[in-house]
């Protein structure tokens, strides 16, 4: 047995033995969770205390008397900082952002760094590459705190076993965080992974051979896969379906409930490791407020009401020891619920979020392509700082913002190679280098411009 297999076999081992304790934390009341984050806050505080990023940053604050009202005095971190400054918000001298580069460049499938942490890297909403390191207990815990909702779920469903199988149709690229979570804990929760940039017609046969229980992926493809159970080409009978990774919008969610007729259990999951999770109670998802402290708030940084539009979120991870994240900014778009759920849950819900999605390209003979085929390869080039795609009729034009060298040729054949995999044939890309990008009222960055394909030839 390979070192990887030995490791990972034990890593889902350590997944088992947490799941009851996590599964417990969705019962814990008001007063049980307030002793919690205050204690792993202190935690928290005294493990970035030791990083240049985060000294100056908290300042005269003792990590040993520290509350969450301190928070507020502390200046949040951008991804263009944390990633500016990389190795200063690290607390293992055996990491730096040169070693973590190094193993993403070679990674071919699901893979340790230094026989302990997993890496992935990610564009976000933002278009800002982003990389973030999980020692072994922290990877096991982001990946718990995302489907432990479902896994009570369907532990309540008599007529279900205890390891169903489930399909995870997202990341196809093991530098990301959904396919590399279904490789290393394939056992334990009994997950095969589908590339979203599979054609969707190859993604519907391995679905129909696969015959799911628990139907999982990004809600642009999900949505594509409804419409195809509709005109009967997709033969399944998932009893659950959950979203995860993109904005969950109303029309999506109408198609899968018409297509399979049960719950959607909707999951809002980060590169950043917090996330929030559908009950199948109330509306909306339950903030993991065990391992993270959420605070929503407007553009210019100042708490919102509930019921009221966030711009932004300032998060602050409570498990992630080797990279923490303190106020980090994310500029996801979400709106807290302020009446109670009738699961009793005492973790605040926030609403779908209905925020900006990253658009499907549908083309003139009916490919589809997911923002992920463009994603994982722009998202892999460490110079690319931001980028922007523009579909044209026979492919896209991309835009990049780099720090250093980039082979713009080298670049738009791989790109082409991508989409032809993909689906559409004869693809043509362009790569521009440029030295801004226009970006939205509210800062965000938007990435992908689809075209009107109707009636094209």
């Amino acid at each position: 047995m390979s070192n990887y297999e030995t490791l990972r076999l034990r890593h889902a081992e350590l997944f088992r033995e947490l799941m009851p304790a996590y599964l417990t934390r969705l019962e814990w009341d008001t007063a049980t969770l307030q002793r919690h984050r205050m204690r792993e806050l202190r935690r928290v505080f005294a493990s970035a205390s030791d990083t240049p990023g985060y000294r100056r940053r908290l300042g005269q604050i003792d990590p040993a008397t520290a509350t969450e009202a301190d928070l507020a005095s502390i200046p949040p971190v951008t991804k263009a900082e944390l990633m500016t400054n990389f190795d200063d918000f690290l607390t293992d001298r055996r990491l730096s952002q040169d070693v973590v580069e190094g193993h993403l460049a070679n990674l071919t499938d699901d893979a340790y760094l230094l026989n302990e942490f997993h890496v992935v890297a990610s564009g976000g909403s933002s278009g800002t590459r982003g990389i973030f390191i999980y020692d072994r207990e922290a990877w096991a815990v982001s990946f718990l705190t995302m489907v432990r909702a479902r896994v009570r779920h369907l532990r309540a469903d008599q007529a279900i076993g205890l390891t169903p199988v489930r399909a995870m149709v997202a990341a196809g690229k093991v530098t990301h965080m959904t396919y590399a979570f279904a490789q290393t804990f394939r056992e334990a929760a009994n997950t095969t992974a589908i590339p979203a940039t599979l054609p969707l017609a190859a993604i519907v046969e391995r679905l129909n051979a696969l015959q799911p229980v628990v139907l999982a992926g990004y809600p642009s493809v999900l949505h594509a896969l409804a419409g195809a159970a509709l005109d009967g080409r997709l033969t399944i009978q998932p009893r659950i379906v959950g979203p995860v990774s993109e904005p969950l919008l109303p029309e999506m969610r109408r198609a899968m409930e018409e297509a399979w007729h049960c719950p959607i259990l909707n999951v809002y999951g980060t590169s950043e490791g917090v996330s929030a999770a559908s009950c199948g109670k109330g509306r909306g998802m339950h903030l993991s407020e065990d391992v993270a402290i959420f605070e929503p708030v407007d553009r210019d940084g100042r708490p919102v009401r509930s019921g009221e539009r966030a711009a932004k979120m300032y998060v602050t991870n409570l498990y992630n020891h080797t990279q923490p994240l303190i106020r980090y900014e994310l500029t996801d778009e979400v709106t807290l619920i302020d009446e109670p759920c009738p699961c009793g849950s005492a973790m605040r819900r926030i609403d779908d979020i209905a925020g900006r999605s990253d658009d499907v390209f549908t083309y003139a003979d009916g490919t589809i392509l997911h923002p992920l085929v463009f994603r994982s390869r722009l998202g892999s080039e460490r110079n690319i700082i931001e980028y922007q795609v523009h579909q044209t009729a026979t492919g896209a034009d991309v835009s990049v913002r780099v720090q250093g060298s980039l082979d713009q040729v080298t670049l738009a054949a791989s790109l082409q190679r991508d989409l032809e995999r993909a689906g559409l044939a004869r693809a043509t890309v362009t790569v521009a280098i440029v030295a801004s990008f226009d970006r939205q009222q509210t800062g965000k960055l938007k990435r992908f411009f689809p075209i009107d394909t109707k009636g094209a030839g």
